[in-house]
């Protein structure tokens, strides 16, 4: 079994761009992602937090804007941590491997873009 996801939704903000002591670029952003429901039905959204590494990460952090549709592949994550309070949390995020923006070209050069992060940063290899 293989821990893979997909998810298709719209930035609900900016990507913020960081880099870890080493050097390492990172991007976090959460992307906005339809429930699926029944006819007649109230529509629910979830709120996904997503982070991206490396050169993936300083793609998003250039192109990606609040409100782009984009097309994520990765695996989700759970990782714990304390908080400033003192009290454990736990957080539920996708890390991205693979990156679509949707819609319309953005007014930069480049257009759309469509990335994935170079094989020595995935975590294995699926062949499909």
């Amino acid at each position: 079994m293989y821990n893979k996801v997909f998810l298709i939704g719209n930035l609900t903000r900016d990507p913020e761009l960081r880099y870890t002591t080493s050097g390492i670029p990172v991007a976090s952003f959460a992307i906005a992602v339809n429930r699926f429901r029944r006819k007649g039905e109230e529509a629910e959204v979830d709120f996904i937090n997503v982070v991206a590494w490396r050169r993936l990460a300083e793609i998003c952090g250039e192109f990606l804007k609040k409100g782009r549709p984009v097309a994520v592949e990765g695996r989700l994550q759970i990782r714990s941590f304390t908080g400033r309070d003192g009290q454990k949390r736990t957080m539920t995020e996708v890390v991205a491997d693979n990156m679509q923006m949707l819609g319309k070209k953005p007014e930069v050069a480049g257009g759309n873009v469509n990335v994935e992060a170079p094989a020595e940063e995935q975590a294995e290899d699926i062949p499909f």
